[in-house]
């Protein structure tokens, strides 16, 4: 609490007032969390000073993935309307009638999103970064030599790559001179994907996620086995097979594979729409996500799998595009239901 309140005051967020006749005050409390890393096990713990928001009214080239903490990110972004809060609990300055008005943003403000993130965009803007049109949390820096760097940012942490070791030194140094923030070196954890970096490429995996997920339907005790194939299936000999040197990356080509669950969910009768996109022979995206409709047959419900596979496969042409990997050719899309492939290269039938 001590450390939240010496960022507040250090970053010039407020400043002790009388609250104007016609104002309403925003009361504030604090927010405890502990943060934990891949393994589950305690990384820190941290108290948030936050506004009562609701009283308001309305790899394939080697590179590797870094990873940078914004202290207290909210608090940096200005704000351009007069709110007032009272003081916090136990760090009282003076009179209980006194109030703090805002300068910058506290967490928990309705403001406090969009400040944060003027202020961080229109850094990236001053240092010639690219924004992405079709994801705006993305941000490139291309030099004239063909350096480049790679920014995604998600509220206040931010992982970045490259191919040039200079340019990430003057990132951070430049960072370090806009914000208070802590480097964590090679991304390990993100947004609840678990990654691992080593020189024969770049691992990501949700065995945090998956083990919770066994823990809340009561599995975690189920029977284990070593292998998903089927232990009674009996594997011949490809005689005319060529060899695969399993070092080689393989085609730099983006794929996607669409499948669907028909009515698998016995209470709304909905199906399930599932893909997994290949890059380089890893998977690089994925999901499954119930339908929005109730299809009436699995024909239907493979094709809204596949329209739900292909909207995420144009995001992506377009990201990479953005990350100067372009594709020339078409992405192609697996699915394995005849009907559904039929269906699609037959626009008449798709008033049915």
């Amino acid at each position: 609490m001590d450390q939240e309140m010496t960022s507040i005051e250090k970053n010039d967020t407020w400043e002790l007032t009388e609250l104007p006749a016609g104002h309403k005050k925003i009361g504030v409390k604090w927010i405890y969390k502990t943060k934990l890393n891949e393994k589950g096990e305690v990384e820190k713990y941290k108290a948030i000073l936050v506004a009562k928001g609701y009283s308001q009214q309305h790899a394939s080239k080697g590179w590797k993935i870094f990873q940078l903490d914004v202290k207290s990110a909210f608090l940096h972004g200005e704000l351009s309307e007069n709110v007032y809060v009272d003081q916090p609990l136990g760090y009282q300055k003076a009179g209980k009638d006194k109030v703090y008005k805002l300068k910058k943003a506290l967490y928990g403000l309705k403001q406090a999103p969009r400040a944060w993130y003027s202020k961080i965009e229109s850094y990236f803007v001053q240092e010639k970064f690219e924004k992405c049109p079709h994801e705006h949390t993305l941000f490139v820096k291309q030099s004239s030599q063909g350096k480049l760097l790679i920014v995604s940012l998600y509220v206040d942490d931010l992982i970045y790559t490259g191919n040039d070791e200079e340019m990430f030194e003057s990132f951070k140094n430049s960072m370090r001179s806009k914000f208070a923030m802590t480097d964590l070196g090679k991304m390990r954890y993100f947004l609840g994907v678990e990654v691992k970096q080593w020189d024969r490429g770049i691992f990501i995996h949700q065995q945090k996620y998956a083990q919770e997920i066994m823990v809340k339907f009561e599995m975690e005790n189920c029977n284990k086995v070593c292998s998903p194939i089927v232990p009674s299936n009996k594997l011949n000999k490809d005689e005319k097979g060529k060899p695969v040197d399993a070092t080689i990356g393989g085609d730099c080509e983006l794929e996607g594979w669409s499948d669907s669950y028909y009515v698998g969910d016995v209470d709304d009768r909905k199906s399930t729409s599932g893909y997994v996109f290949m890059y380089e022979n890893g998977a690089i995206s994925w999901s499954s996500k119930k339908q929005a409709i109730v299809t009436l047959s699995t024909t239907e419900a493979e094709f809204i799998a596949a329209s739900f596979c292909v909207c995420q496969g144009v995001w992506l042409r377009r990201i990479m595009e953005q990350l100067k990997h372009v594709q020339v050719n078409g992405t192609a899309i697996f699915c394995d239901n005849t009907s559904s492939i039929k269906l699609s290269k037959n626009p008449i039938m798709h008033g049915r």
